[in-house]
């Protein structure tokens, strides 16, 4: 795994060897070593909004295909659940519901609504049973105002993904952002999951292939903050337009911040605006091809559609651009390594540098 090696010293590093791209043992490899640990955005209180509630869903559709469910309990508790039956492997719940405990319709086992097995037919005669294994797997679910996100390794905590965000733009009213479906979309771009992420984590290109956006950020003063599994770029209004009220106890206060990009590792971004929040997911779909989910939260109604927010369509046409061009280079024979500007791709070495440290522990 040397080749995967970045240096630390970014003035001397090369980026990942384009096998990572482009070997399809990599990027099953990645399924296990770089996904499975993270946590991943699953949805929004709405989908269970009250005692009873359950709801199935699938993580990261298209990759792990794995079938979960979120429930709510008579307690008000939230679980994430595998929504997969303890006997014969059938899936329990179909379709979302509210009910007093999980009943699997293939044999009749029964669950509460946290999981744990309740009872099953014809069982009287089999040794040792219950045991734990009898019980559906619960996993790790996070909840940060109406978003939820869940793990797939029931040790993994969230903060070393999260807590950084949270605490910088923790005074947003945060359980006051509404969920606006008819305002998300998603977009099928034709390229390596971790293309698009590497595009998303440097400014650099902005003034290149961004005419609109650079028109209101100002790029002398775009700045990229690095924490453990996440990383914040600034972005500074070129005016007073269009930026937030930022209260004193921000360590931003005084500044004309029009965007907080915060990428959390391995695939998610958050875009806070004035008028909200734009949540991108990438998710992997082939080797060569992602899905990224544009799922939209809507704060201040009367600036939506404004400033560093506005026109996001035209931004993802513009970037799934250049992104496509690189996939198609990065099979190329004469191209192996690139290098780092050391004042505008700090994110994407340190995305790299995570990559590297997992692939070679």
């Amino acid at each position: 795994m040397q080749r995967f090696y970045v240096d630390p010293d970014i003035s001397v590093a090369k980026t990942l060897h384009t096998d990572f791209y482009t070997d399809t043992a990599m990027y099953q490899l990645a399924k296990e070593k770089i996904f499975a640990p993270s946590f991943q955005f699953i949805g929004d209180q709405q989908q269970v909004p009250e005692a009873g509630s359950c709801y199935p869903f699938t993580y990261l559709d298209g990759y792990f295909n794995e079938p979960l469910l979120l429930t709510r309990s008579n307690n008000g508790a939230l679980h994430c659940l595998s929504n997969v039956c303890t006997h014969r492997g059938t899936i329990v719940v179909h379709e979302a519901c509210k009910a007093a405990q999980l009943r699997c319709r293939y044999h009749g086992r029964l669950f509460h609504l946290d999981g744990k097995f309740k009872s099953m037919p014809e069982f009287k005669e089999v040794k040792d049973f219950p045991a734990e294994s009898d019980n559906l797997t619960q996993l790790p679910v996070f909840k940060w105002g109406p978003l939820l996100f869940a793990s797939l390794q029931r040790n993994s905590d969230p903060a070393p993904y999260l807590q950084d965000m949270i605490d910088r733009v923790g005074w947003l009213p945060i359980d006051d952002f509404v969920l606006k479906p008819e305002l998300s979309k998603d977009y099928i771009v034709q390229s390596h999951w971790a293309l698009y992420c590497e595009n998303y984590l440097e400014g650099f290109h902005i003034p290149f292939v961004h005419a609109g956006l650079n028109a209101v950020i100002d790029f002398g003063n775009y700045t990229t903050e690095l924490f453990r599994y996440s990383n914040l770029q600034l972005g500074i209004a070129k005016d007073d337009d269009d930026t937030f009220d930022l209260p004193a106890s921000s360590p931003d206060y005084g500044k004309k911040v029009a965007a907080y990009y915060f990428f959390v590792f391995p695939n998610m971004m958050f875009n806070f605006y004035p008028w909200g929040l734009s949540i991108n997911i990438v998710q992997p779909l082939a080797i060569d091809q992602c899905k990224v989910s544009f799922v939209t939260y809507v704060w201040n109604p009367d600036k939506f559609n404004t400033g560093a927010g506005s026109d996001l369509n035209t931004v993802e046409m513009e970037d799934e651009e250049v992104v496509e061009a690189v996939q198609l280079g990065v099979k190329s024979r004469f191209y192996e390594h690139g290098r780092y500007s050391v004042t505008r791709e700090q994110g994407t070495h340190h995305f790299h540098r995570i990559i590297s440290s997992i692939l070679n522990p």
